[in-house]
């Protein structure tokens, strides 16, 4: 059977939500690091070709034919210093003294640079790629076929670029690229999470109250349904008691109806759909009212009212000064013994005290929490008190009187008007 609820599950969905949007994310960036990587690798290619095409285009115009080749204009010029390195060869064509640059910034292999000057001779053509030099690094390179009047091939100029920093460059940018790829993904999966977390905590929240709403509503019942059963099973098996059973009937009925009220009050205020409806009221007259319109049953309720104004919703301060006194008066007593119960009212306080065996020091803390009950109550009406002080930025407490019995002290900002 499966324990989890639907809360759980749907906080679980949270992180069913982070993976996709991660996933979803992480797709894009690899498409998009892919794109620059690639595009960087391709400008990388194209500014060596520029490089390669700026020497064999220069230097073709500056080698001299008329009938010999002449390197004079060559040897003073400022590419002949530098890198690219190139040469002048015959590739075939009418052997002259080859030309090499001064800048020798990669070994080469003689026959390699021959056999791209014959290609460039032969085809008439530009002869370009991918060659390996004499140490095995990576170099490009650029024949460009020399032209006489005529148009006859008579050289070719072959101009060498290393490739190993433009291959730097491009495995720097590549590792930037994946680095930030990778924190992106991070930080995306990171506010995936909080975003997914953020738009399913309402309806988490919604599902959780729900099933808290259904757990009390089962667990508060359960008793007086069960004694309310007994009752009309005792009634139907002896007619000659139903008059005597019926009150009890009666009033067991009316308790199961102010547990709903109760558990209804309490999920409205905590799903935040009930508001406060806060207006300037009388504490003291309220409180008085309350006693008069609750229904004592032999218990002795007296109240000693100062005039004191606060502002709060009356029918929340209503509920809640009614379950502390519905509360004083069923257990504040010893058993068999009556209920005597002294309501106080002053400076925004209203304290209950009763003459039953008072409150066990050990439970007191958790006396207001749902479900606790230290006098075989539900539990409910207490953490009803509670709410509706912190909802109007008041306070609970209880302790116990030194002459016997507890006290419960409910405490609300009074009103500066």
């Amino acid at each position: 059977m499966n324990t989890h609820s639907s809360a759980d599950r749907l906080r679980r969905l949270r992180w069913t939500l982070t993976a996709l949007f991660t996933v979803m994310n992480t797709l894009g960036l690899v498409v998009f690091a892919w794109l620059l990587i690639d595009e960087d690798g391709d400008q990388g290619e194209e500014r060596i070709d520029a490089a390669l095409n700026q020497v064999t285009s220069s230097v073709s115009r500056l080698v001299e034919f008329d009938g010999t080749v002449g390197f004079g204009l060559v040897n003073t010029d400022v590419l002949n210093d530098r890198c690219p390195q190139f040469a002048i060869l015959s590739g075939g064509a009418p052997a002259f003294q080859p030309h090499f640059s001064r800048a020798n910034c990669v070994p080469m292999s003689a026959q390699l640079l021959n056999g791209l000057a014959t290609e460039a001779v032969k085809t008439g053509k530009l002869v370009q790629g991918h060659q390996k030099a004499t140490d095995g690094a990576m170099v490009k390179v650029r024949a460009e076929p020399l032209r006489d009047n005529d148009g006859k091939t008579f050289a070719a100029v072959v101009a060498v670029q290393s490739t190993e920093a433009e291959d730097a460059a491009h495995t720097q940018f590549t590792l930037l690229v994946i680095g930030g790829t990778v924190l992106l993904v991070a930080i995306l999966g990171f506010a995936g999470h909080l975003l997914s977390g953020r738009s399913i905590r309402p309806a988490a929240a919604a599902l959780q109250q729900q099933e808290v709403l259904l757990a009390e509503t089962a667990h508060d019942l359960r008793t007086p349904v069960a004694a309310l059963r007994a009752l009309a099973e005792t009634a139907m098996a002896n007619p000659a008691q139903s008059a005597e059973l019926l009150p009890r009937t009666v009033r067991l009925a009316a308790r199961m109806g102010g547990i709903i009220d109760d558990l209804l009050v309490r999920a409205r205020l905590a799903a935040g759909v009930e508001q406060l409806s806060i207006q300037p009221i009388w504490l003291d007259q309220l409180v008085v009212g309350i006693v008069e319109d609750t229904a004592t049953d032999g218990a002795e309720v007296t109240v000693t009212a100062a005039p004191t104004k606060v502002n709060a919703d009356p029918a929340l301060l209503q509920r809640a000064i009614g379950n502390l006194l519905d509360n004083a008066m069923r257990y504040g007593r010893h058993p068999g013994a009556k209920a005597f119960v002294h309501l106080t009212v002053a400076g925004g306080t209203v304290t209950v005290a009763d003459h039953g065996p008072g409150i066990d020091a050990t439970l007191a803390g958790d006396a207001f929490d749902r479900f606790a009950s230290t006098g075989g109550s539900s539990g409910l009406g207490l953490s009803i008190v509670r709410w509706v002080a912190q909802a109007h930025g008041g306070t609970l407490a209880v302790y116990n009187a030194d002459e016997g019995g507890a006290i419960f002290e409910l405490r609300f900002p009074v009103s500066p008007n």
